[in-house]
């Protein structure tokens, strides 16, 4: 009975980075009603900080902990001291009440980047994309996962086993109107994951992206054209519906559970079959 109990709960806490809104709160929600402690990186301003609050509140009330902290994800320094305070607190935890806190899940759903086209007959210089946005676009929405996976690793703060989740898109291998840098960064992203998979199993720890299918999240309103792409999307998808974040964010809740171990290194498609209908 114990290990069917283990199975279908989770114990200890979930590194979502992205946290606020679309996937990254979807998963918040979904990883503290199966369980999971929530630490939050997110980057808001006092106008979208209500909607931070009530989220902390819905995690709270699920009897589960919620710890937030509004920085920018990709900032070393930020990064480095986030991670030391969650060490210290859990340093204490283990102090005063002889447990381990660990971080069992950490999600990566970053979605920052610049959406300029490369060349287009006539623009000016300020219209297409630069160096320095095409560098702050892979930075965020790619390397700055290794680095966080990195840094984890050194404070030994994840349990075993552990899962790496990444965010990816369809966008990664196709070519839409300005998401040049952002498709750069999927396809990065993609291979990062497949590198963590290979290098940290001998620690525990899986690592996979998940490509959803088209959703109606803040950052897919950003994309020239998303009209467009909701309308072929509902279309196209067997269900006739778009992706919602909460489909994502219970598959990862599966994928989370000790039966998905020999789970890694791979793209996997929480679409409802969007891809392949296409």
């Amino acid at each position: 009975m114990k290990a069917k109990d283990e199975l279908l709960n989770l114990e200890g806490w979930a590194l979502i980075l992205g946290a606020s809104s679309g996937f990254g709160a979807a998963a918040s929600r979904a990883l503290a009603r199966a369980g999971l402690n929530i630490l939050g990186v997110h980057l808001d301003r006092r106008a979208t900080m209500p909607a931070v609050e009530q989220l902390k509140s819905e995690i709270e009330a699920s009897g589960r902990e919620a710890w937030f902290f509004n920085i920018n994800a990709a900032d070393e320094g930020k990064r480095q001291a986030t991670l030391d305070d969650v060490l210290a607190r859990f340093q204490e935890r283990e102090k005063s009440k002889g447990s381990t806190p660990r971080i069992r899940v950490m999600l990566h759903s970053l979605a920052f980047g610049t959406l300029k086209p490369y060349f287009l007959p006539g623009a000016g210089e300020a219209e297409l994309i630069s160096k320095t946005n095409m560098d702050m676009t892979l930075d965020v929405m790619a390397h700055s996962l290794v680095y966080w996976a990195q840094d984890v690793l050194r404070r030994d703060l994840f349990t075993k086993p552990a899962r790496i989740f990444a965010m990816t898109s369809s966008g990664s291998t196709s070519v839409w109107q300005g998401y040049g840098a952002v498709s750069a960064a999927k396809a990065a992203l993609e291979a990062h994951i497949r590198q963590l998979a290979v290098e940290l199993a001998p620690q525990g720890v899986t690592a996979n992206a998940l490509c959803a299918g088209v959703t109606d999240t803040p950052a897919l309103r950003k994309i020239p054209g998303n009209e467009e792409m909701i309308v072929a999307a509902s279309a196209r998808n067997p269900y006739k519906r778009l992706t919602t974040p909460e489909d994502v964010a219970n598959a990862m809740v599966a994928l989370a559970t000790p039966a998905t171990s020999w789970i890694n290194g791979n793209v996997i498609y929480v679409d409802g079959g969007e891809e392949i209908a296409g």
